[in-house]
């Protein structure tokens, strides 16, 4: 199974992190600004950062949950996620 990176806020700085099935710590990637959301070059910079690449071909997909589970007026918290594989030219 391929890990997947995954992109998320809460109104306030994006995080991007990789899931790695069976692992303690997941590599993640902390932009210090909040929104706008993060370009796919600054995405994909991050990624390389971290050591990992988007598998050619693959898209980022975006989804939307509520903070409190259940609560539709709760506010929304967006994720994306997108396939990716290590490096093949290592971390940059």
């Amino acid at each position: 199974m391929m890990p997947t990176a995954q992109m998320s806020s809460r109104g306030g700085p994006w995080r991007l992190y990789v899931a790695l099935m069976g692992a303690t710590q997941w590599p993640d990637f902390r932009w210090e600004r909040p929104a706008p959301v993060p370009t796919i070059a600054e995405r994909r910079a991050a990624l390389a950062a971290l050591g990992y690449e988007l598998i050619p071909g693959s898209e980022w997909s975006w989804i939307e949950d509520t903070t409190t589970y259940g609560d539709d007026a709760s506010p929304v918290l967006l994720i994306a996620a997108v396939d990716v594989r290590e490096s093949t030219g290592g971390a940059s």
